[in-house]
């Protein structure tokens, strides 16, 4: 693996990374969210997942606010 095309491969195992989606879950003690359709890069071969920053902004948002709600159960997709 050079360093030209790294980003291209799993760090982990060295598989060949995608796009694609992800479920989030947080577990924050007196509830859950589920947050379905975050972007993400996909390991092909291990399935690790990473999230871009923008994408974790939003996630905090959303359970920062399911906690403020005190929800013990919240499902979102996060918005485009």
């Amino acid at each position: 693996m050079t360093a030209k095309n790294a980003s291209q491969y799993c760090y982990a195992c060295g598989g060949t990374l995608e796009q694609g989606e992800t479920t989030f879950t947080a577990d924050f003690g007196s509830g859950v969210v589920v947050v379905r359709n975050v972007p993400a890069t996909v390991c092909s071969q291990c399935g690790m997942e990473w999230i871009d920053d923008d994408a974790a902004e939003k996630i905090e948002k959303i359970v920062k606010d399911a906690k403020e709600k005190h929800s013990v159960v919240e499902v979102m997709s996060l918005p485009a």
